[in-house]
């Protein structure tokens, strides 16, 4: 007989009742191998599943994607639960990102291409306000040009992957994987740049970069990863320290303004900072699950480049200088900040600017003369949409009930849901769902007629919306510690803000101890001096110590 569930048939008279027999094609043979690692399922209710692939569909449905429609029925865990699974499982269920067959490596899904594209038009249209152009530098870098900035090499030589053989014979000088381009553009500066006349350079490059990461997790910390990264050459270190803020700003407002993430700019420690940099600055957002992840940084290289790789230009004396250089990057780590800021049990919660889709409309019909009426209606409605620069999909999938797209576009994240029967046709209205705001609270019925106008001012109401949720959460679990104790408890579930006197002996003991670090010290302070947290020191700033990603 036929199972429902699993979309194939079961229990034949040839094979023990303890048997099923799955009848399915090749490619669901070879997806049913890539989820389980063979060809022989187990189950709590049958002891024994085989596949039988054959060369062609025999009995199934092919309505349907099966392994996609499979994932989507499944459970998510709660939050609460087991926060790490329901991320990890999120990710793969929305179709976000996928495993690489090459460990430590992720495959982006076109879902979550569509929102990293949306996070680099965002940024790169700030980028080119202030003046920077787009460059490409080469994947592989000499070893010898990692060598030449001290800080920089002992930085990154544990995360270095490295080239020793090209077209069959070992390479008289081995090659690195890029884990970041400082080195071979400062290579290229020194040969660019000649004279005052040519500062600033004002660079960026949007590319992917390896650093050989043991622990893992899709979006937060793979071998490879996309980003872009900024570099700059400034004539006077005023200038670069200037650029450095600058670009600080740019992300925050990027991700207050844009991923509705509140997050703290703030200025790193000495032990966390860019290695090879003088000062690096960083935005920290708080997670769902209270944990720190830090989203962007920018740092401030001083002239530590510049005289590695002899990047000079003649003043307007003519004397020769060492130029003064930053360097700034964001990742595609920030889709996971999204991810975990904004989702509930139910899945993704993704912010209108940001979304891959700001809407879906979802046709319901039961006859066929129904299904005409209202797909005419929809397909005419999400043109007027796509008129109003509104980003906006419409599901006409067969074989799928319209409670089941519902859920289905919920777990994805829409902002917003455009429900649309016979009788809403009829009346000229549709039902609108946000997905900020589940259940009966989150629906409204709106006229046809002015629908972009009412949808326009339904998404940056849940854009607003998502950033001050987020912000009443963060300040919810930010405890202001003055006390050792106070701090060990603070950051069981949130961060602590408490005075630290600057001394790396004080971080590392609270590291050790409590398993938190010193995410940054806020640009914005108050209050005046304090006493060190731990040892009780005199401290003119307080900074934030949390459990961080």
């Amino acid at each position: 007989m036929r199972n429902p569930r699993w979309g194939c048939y079961g229990t034949t008279p040839e094979l023990p009742s303890s048997k099923l027999v799955v009848i399915c094609a090749s490619a669901q043979f070879d997806a049913l191998t890539r989820l389980h690692g063979s060809a022989t399922l187990f189950s709590s209710r049958v002891p024994e599943i085989r596949c039988v692939q054959l060369q062609e569909p025999q009995v199934i449905d092919q309505s349907q994607n099966w392994t996609n429609r499979r994932m989507a029925e499944e459970k998510l865990p709660t939050r609460s639960q087991d926060f790490s699974e329901w991320y990890n499982q999120l990710v793969l269920k929305a179709q976000l990102a996928d495993y690489a067959p090459v460990r430590g490596c992720m495959i982006v899904r076109p879902y979550g291409w569509a929102l990293w594209e949306n996070i680099q038009q965002a940024l790169d249209r700030r980028f080119k306000a202030t003046g920077h152009q787009n460059v490409a530098f080469p994947l592989l870098i000499p070893r010898s040009f990692i060598d030449k900035e001290q800080h920089h090499v002992e930085g990154f030589s544990p995360e270095l992957a490295v080239v020793t053989v090209g077209g069959g014979e070992e390479l008289a000088e081995p090659l690195v994987i890029r884990p970041t381009s400082e080195t071979i553009i400062g290579h290229m500066w020194s040969k660019w740049i000649q004279s005052y006349r040519d500062l600033p350079v004002l660079m960026n490059q949007w590319n992917s970069v390896v650093r050989w990461e043991l622990r893992t997790k899709l979006f937060l910390r793979t071998l490879e990863f996309y980003w872009q990264e900024g570099h700059t050459a400034h004539a006077t270190r005023e200038e670069a320290e200037a650029e450095t803020r600058q670009m600080l700003d740019i992300y925050t407002d990027f991700a207050v303004n844009d991923a509705a993430i509140p997050v703290i700019p703030g200025k790193k420690s000495d032990a966390e900072k860019f290695a090879g940099a003088d000062v690096t600055y960083s935005i920290e957002a708080m997670m769902g699950d209270g944990k720190a992840l830090q989203s962007g940084t920018s740092h401030f290289l001083g002239q530590n480049f510049a005289q590695a790789f002899e990047v000079r230009y003649l003043d307007q004396k003519g004397e020769l200088q060492h130029c003064w250089t930053t360097s700034w990057g964001l990742s595609t780590r920030v889709i996971g900040a999204i991810i975990m800021v904004h989702g509930d049990d139910q899945g993704l919660v993704l912010p209108p600017k940001l979304a891959p889709y700001q809407v879906v409309i979802v046709p319901i019909y039961k006859a066929d003369e129904e299904k005409s009426l209202v797909l005419d209606t929809a397909r005419k409605l999400k043109a007027e949409l796509a008129k109003a620069n509104i980003r906006v999909t419409l599901d006409e999938r067969e074989g799928s009930s319209p409670g089941w797209k519902f859920n289905d576009w919920e777990m994805r994240g829409v902002p917003l849901r455009i429900e649309l029967g016979p009788k809403d046709v009829a009346k000229q209205a549709a039902v609108l769902a946000r997905r900020d705001r589940p259940g009966r609270e989150g629906k409204i019925s709106a006229s046809l007629a002015d629908l972009p106008v009412t949808v326009e001012r339904l998404l940056a109401e849940i854009q607003q919306a998502l950033h001050d949720k987020a912000l009443a959460f963060r300040k919810a679990n930010t405890h202001d510690a003055k006390m050792y104790d106070e701090l060990k408890t603070a950051v069981e579930t949130g961060f602590a803000f408490s005075y630290w006197c600057g001394s790396a002996e004080c971080e590392a003991k609270i590291k050790e101890e409590t398993r938190a670090t010193m995410r940054c010290i806020p640009l914005e302070q108050s209050g005046g001096p304090g006493v060190c947290v731990y040892c009780g020191k005199p401290a003119a700033e307080r900074a934030i110590f949390a459990r961080a990603y």
